[in-house]
């Protein structure tokens, strides 16, 4: 019997149009331009502003511009999953709404939660039902509105993350593409390096803990560094030697966008040069489980049919991974 495996046959992004530049949060922190550039390489990021303005709006135009872009109704759709550590509410879910507001109504939807792995955690488990053959066209969608819990007072976290949506279209294929391989790890450990405490049914919010500004992002930079660096090039490289491949094999290598100097020591420690390496850290920053997807948008036209592309991601509990996926079509 042919193997089914699931390829992604479109992408599509979304970034707000309010830009936070370096310059700007100099005059709400105590940081600078050469602080930050030197430290994570970030220029600027994009911030999601409006009340009532939540995740499930830059996921929702993500995911129309997706279906334009292929050219399905959105009744075609049989699932909705969004990757978000920032839901617009507890319940129900976002890609609930997300599915609401762009018309997909003939198809069930769900959210989920692996931190920065989110998005190719999600990737690989809307594979199974598309490699079922039960379903014929699934939605991934990795979307975050940091700012919504990003504490603007922390010159440590506040100049890392950015708000931004993309969505990826997986369907069936026969052919020598989509989705080949993946190894995927956590350990619960790491909790204690980078998380939100409070919030949650540990901590539900409290005037303490909000006055003591647990409702936003803790990361203990140096703690969280050294586990990412090698964790996510140590499960890069792995994908790629069991697959018997080699660097040269690999077209892009497209990682987790988190901090320039990551993305660097990955680039070393798998012998995948910077010019192959997908980064746009610059322009967005760390928009957590977008961030994948949005290299993938923005590299569209300059991926093959064939070509090999490593995925990588490491994030809070800890969890990490790596995607090892064939590109299913030529530049548009």
């Amino acid at each position: 019997m042919t193997k089914i495996r699931a390829a992604i046959t479109a992408i599509h992004g979304y970034v707000p149009e309010d830009i936070l530049s370096n310059a700007e949060l100099e005059k709400i922190v105590d940081t600078n331009d050469e602080w930050i550039t030197t430290r994570t390489g970030i220029k600027e990021r994009r911030i999601l502003k409006g009340e009532g303005q939540g995740t499930s709006v830059m996921g929702a135009k993500a995911v129309q511009g997706l279906l334009e872009k292929r050219g399905i109704k959105p009744e075609e759709v049989d699932l909705l999953i969004c990757s978000t550590v920032t839901p617009d509410m507890k319940f129900p879910a976002t890609a609930n709404l997300i599915a609401h507001k762009t018309g997909i109504n003939n198809a069930f939807s769900f959210d989920t939660n692996a931190a920065c792995s989110g998005f190719i955690y999600t990737l690989v488990t809307a594979a199974q039902f598309v490699e079922s053959g039960r379903y014929k066209k699934v939605i991934v969608v990795g979307a975050d509105k940091m700012s919504s819990i990003v504490d603007y007072t922390d010159r440590q976290t506040c100049v890392i993350f950015g708000d931004g949506a993309a969505a990826v279209l997986l369907e069936p294929t026969e052919e020598e593409s989509g989705i080949m391989d993946h190894i995927f790890q956590s350990d619960g450990c790491g909790h204690i390096h980078l998380h939100m405490k409070a919030g949650g049914s540990a901590y539900p919010p409290t005037h303490e803990n909000i006055d003591a500004r647990e409702h936003y992002v803790y990361q203990e930079g140096q703690a969280v560094f050294k586990f990412a660096v090698k964790n996510m090039a140590d499960v890069a490289v792995e994908v790629i030697e069991r697959n018997n491949l080699k660097p040269e094999d690999i077209a892009w290598l497209v990682p987790h966008q988190a901090n320039m100097r990551i993305i660097e020591a990955v680039s070393r420690r798998s012998g995948i040069p910077l010019d192959k390496v997908m980064v746009n850290i610059h322009k967005y920053g760390n928009t957590t489980n977008a961030t994948i997807p949005l290299c993938l948008w923005e590299w569209e036209n300059r991926m093959k049919k064939g070509d090999n592309i490593v995925l990588a991601a490491f994030g809070g509990g800890f969890t990490w991974g790596s995607i090892w996926l064939k590109w299913a079509y030529d530049p548009i």
